[in-house]
């Protein structure tokens, strides 16, 4: 099994509790943060063209380009086995008709009351019994992001000004997103005859730089209809996609402390990724591209230990459908959901 370990000479960092952090989300408790450092070290700073992938100079460890130029003394234990060039991952898509068709489902192509944009805040911070996530409501559409020190967006729970971290706001008014209720947002990611068809959907990463030690996959589509001319059928209208589905991925993956392991999702609409069922990136809303980036050594999680990657997307409206993943993380299958494309 490939494995590769940094070796810190110092402690790992705790991480700031959701709690505490949400309370900042009004403009009353919005904070103004000194220059932080720039983004050299940052594996996914965004370019002007895309706000893709910045990867570290050919031939150059990752981990050691962006954690040993910061800390010292550190020392780098390498494994044997080289990393896989593609990972396959199997995942299931659920096709649904829009609400302004007969039979429906309403949460989409619904515009929701604040307009649309990037909401957080609406989703359980863990997954139930199904390993699903459960609407809970009570979110609020974004300003603008909380961000590292490298300037990448990130989950507020995880915001730590002592990192150099910059706060970001939510808007006061509380608003689901889009989202009717629990009930209708139970069935974007369960088969429910009579509301959507599902079949399996496979995702393929492929390496697209880093290390042996430490490797960078990428998936990238500005163009994400997965389900064109199948199931339900397409939406109808120019350019005239399936634009009403959502997809789940069920991963695993082995931890390494200090290693700088992330994971990236920069598109459109709603993603929702949790990490050993706790949620690490929240971009629900009905919104043009919207990235949010994981940091692992943030999670307080126990090096060595295989821990599982759960990750949920819905494309809800026309006219585009972005779709990219970035990360570090050397990710397998884990549980594929049932599908049954029988229901009508």
């Amino acid at each position: 099994m490939f494995r590769a370990r940094l070796l810190l000479g110092t402690g790992k960092h705790g991480h700031v509790q959701f709690a505490a952090a949400r309370n900042r989300w009004s403009e009353a408790g919005e904070t103004s943060m000194n220059s932080t450092r720039n983004n050299t070290f940052g594996f996914f700073g965004r370019s002007q063209q895309d706000r893709g992938l910045h990867l570290p100079s050919a031939g150059r460890p990752a981990a050691l380009f962006v954690m040993c130029a910061m800390l010292a003394p550190c020392s780098v234990a390498w494994a044997q086995d080289a990393p896989p060039d593609r990972l396959e991952l199997a995942g299931v898509a659920r096709d649904f008709i829009e609400q302004t068709k007969e039979g429906g489902h309403t949460d989409f192509e619904q515009k929701p009351a604040s307009g649309f944009g990037h909401y957080m805040g609406n989703v359980s911070d863990t997954l139930d019994a199904d390993s699903k996530p459960v609407f809970e409501g009570g979110g609020h559409k974004v300003a603008y992001q909380w961000k590292n020190s490298a300037g990448q967006p990130i989950h507020p729970k995880f915001y730590d000004p002592s990192k150099g971290d910059v706060a970001g706001r939510v808007y006061a008014s509380v608003d689901p997103g889009g989202i009717e209720s629990a009930m209708s947002f139970r069935e974007w990611f369960r088969d429910t005859p009579g509301t959507n068809l599902s079949e399996p959907l496979n995702l393929t990463l492929e390496r697209v730089g880093g290390t042996d030690e430490q490797p960078v996959y990428s998936f990238m589509s500005d163009a994400f209809f997965p389900l064109d001319g199948k199931l339900l059928g397409n939406s109808g209208g120019a350019p005239d996609h399936n634009f009403h589905f959502t997809f789940e991925l069920h991963t695993e993956f082995t931890y390494l402390a200090g290693s700088g392991q992330v994971f990236s999702f920069y598109g459109d609409d709603d993603v929702w990724v949790y990490v050993n069922d706790d949620l690490v990136i929240d971009i629900g809303g009905v919104h043009a591209k919207v990235q949010q980036v994981v940091e692992l050594d943030r999670l307080g999680l126990e090096d060595g230990k295989t821990y599982p990657l759960d990750f949920f997307f819905a494309e809800r409206h026309r006219t585009q459908s972005n779709f990219r993943i970035d990360t570090t993380l050397v990710l397998s299958n884990k549980d594929l959901p049932t599908v049954s494309a029988a229901y009508d």
